[in-house]
């Protein structure tokens, strides 16, 4: 069931996987199914994001339960359920590690709108400082919830980012942009820090101008293009990746 479906998580994986949003078998990516808001299809445990297949996604609950799937989930579920269960316009969530965002959010500073990436961000993106541990309950999920409130993305102080977007598509981009945004102003922090920024009388007609779903999805389709020149995508087609099932939950992020 949900080939389709299926399909769009995979190729978002190996999009995740070419632009900086993979970390070995940690980080992960989430689908609400629209026929079944209440449940989602997730990357499992123990694989890469451009590892995933029809084979071993699985399907979970708003509960964090696996109900579909032999292979085995994250234990960071909870920062997709709990994320889905409040924005009920959001329909995919992304849990990632790049590296630029992490090394940023060391810094305690405000993103702010060094380049075209950090406009889309301007007015600030949430930082989850309750803790720099993994996501493992539901209640740490429902408060990055909260933390993200309304917003397109947040970051989880030296662990990661989590975007929230109405298709895998955006999901994808805004953490690609949010890497992108952090990476600039870590460049310009370590050149002495930003004196000049974005305009602010500027900064309306750049997020209008940026912030489109056919930019966003040609990003995406142009990102799956070169993983698929890049690496050889038929091989990964072929090779079927089955997730390990010696525990029953990733230690991993």
């Amino acid at each position: 069931m949900y080939e389709d479906l299926k399909q769009k998580l995979v190729d978002a994986g190996r999009v995740m996987f070419s632009e900086g949003l993979g970390n070995y078998v940690a980080g992960h990516i989430s689908l609400r199914l629209p026929d079944n808001p209440s449940r989602f299809l997730m990357k499992p445990a123990g694989i890469g994001v451009e590892e995933m297949n029809d084979d071993n996604i699985i399907v979970v609950d708003l509960d964090g339960m696996k109900v579909e799937g032999v292979s085995n989930r994250h234990n960071e579920v909870f920062i997709h359920s709990e994320v889905l269960r409040a924005r009920p316009e959001v329909n995919s969530v992304v849990h990632a590690h790049p590296i630029h965002t992490v090394a940023f959010s060391s810094l305690g500073k405000e993103l702010r709108a060094v380049g075209n990436d950090g406009t889309l961000f301007h007015g600030g993106v949430p930082v989850f400082s309750e803790t720099t541990d993994l996501i493992t309950t539901k209640e740490r999920g429902a408060a990055v919830a909260r933390t993200l409130g309304k917003r397109p993305a947040l970051i989880l102080r030296n662990h990661g980012i989590v975007s929230a977007g109405g298709s895998v598509a955006e999901s994808v981009w805004l953490g690609m942009k949010l890497e992108r945004a952090c990476q600039t102003q870590l460049l310009a922090e370590s050149a002495g820090g930003p004196k000049l920024f974005v305009k602010d009388e500027d900064i309306g007609e750049k997020q209008k101008k940026g912030y489109r779903s056919d930019l966003y999805n040609n990003a995406f389709d142009y990102s799956l293009r070169k993983f698929r020149r890049t690496y050889c995508a038929c091989c990964l087609d072929k090779e079927k990746v089955v997730a390990p099932e010696t525990f029953k939950a990733s230690p991993g992020g």
